[in-house]
């Protein structure tokens, strides 16, 4: 198992997307012996320290990472009191990390395959860093990124600077209106897809997939307190027995999954 490491990082740059999402860009503040080698998909477990009714850790999925200038940019929810707590710090401020947590996304993908990256809401958050190691690797990675309307749309700049981007939205105010399930794009030819968003999404999506004998992997986002394995709130029921989320996930194949 790669190492992890618990570290401070300075809060760098913080930007509001809207009253719900917020960009944090943090910088390593110790010496980690060189960067860690961080998989798209992997996670970071933020202590929060001026919350008094907050007790755990959060987890936050990397949304991008620049090893030059040593930090990792976090797509962050305000879904409660520990990320408001959070989301409010200013820059400059410290925040202390367990990092990098669980098992990313396959990258060992066939040149000639056509890969789709599939994301709704908060989702969409690790298939950017997961994009640009894909392009790197000489992919040419296509984007599917659905929300309730065109407000909702996260980083979609982002997206569109490392491939073409396909858009569902519930009431059609940008790109095809309904489900992404129903997009146009998942009527052509694919051969994998990553997909992470609200459990019914990724349920719909596994479904089409083992339909169309499609290869798919989805990261999971169960309830987790520690992120190491220790507590076992994170448990997901599999082919293989029950297993962490947090240490053996947050990605799976849908072939391991009893959906």
């Amino acid at each position: 198992m790669a190492q992890k490491f618990v570290s401070n990082f300075c809060i760098r740059e913080t930007k509001s997307l809207s009253d719900k999402y917020q960009i944090m860009i943090l910088e390593c503040q110790e010496d980690t012996g060189g960067f860690p080698n961080i998989m798209p998909g992997q996670f970071v477990q933020i202590r929060v320290d001026n919350s008094k009714n907050t007790f755990l850790r959060r987890p936050i999925s990397i949304n991008d990472v620049d090893v030059t200038n040593k930090t990792i940019t976090l797509l962050i929810r305000k879904a409660g009191d520990g990320t408001r707590s959070i989301c409010a710090l200013p820059t400059g401020s410290s925040l202390n990390l367990i990092w990098p947590l669980g098992n990313g996304f396959s990258t060992d993908i066939n040149s000639d395959s056509r890969v789709l990256l599939l994301g709704g809401g908060v989702g969409v958050a690790p298939l950017l860093y997961l994009g640009k190691i894909l392009k790197q690797l000489g992919h040419t990675p296509e984007f599917l990124l659905g929300a309730q309307k065109a407000t909702d749309l996260l980083l979609l700049d982002k997206f569109e600077e490392i491939g073409s981007v396909h858009i569902s939205t519930d009431d059609g105010s940008h790109g095809e209106k309904g489900l992404v399930t129903t997009n146009s794009i998942l009527e052509t030819h694919i051969d994998k897809i990553f997909c992470c968003g609200p459990l019914p999404m990724m349920k719909g999506v596994a479904t089409l997939c083992k339909n169309r004998g499609i290869d798919c992997e989805v990261s999971l986002e169960n309830v987790m307190a520690c992120g190491v394995g220790a507590c076992l709130c994170c448990v997901e029921p599999t082919v293989k027995g029950n297993r962490c989320v947090c240490t053996e996930g947050p990605v799976f194949n849908i072939k391991e999954l009893l959906w």
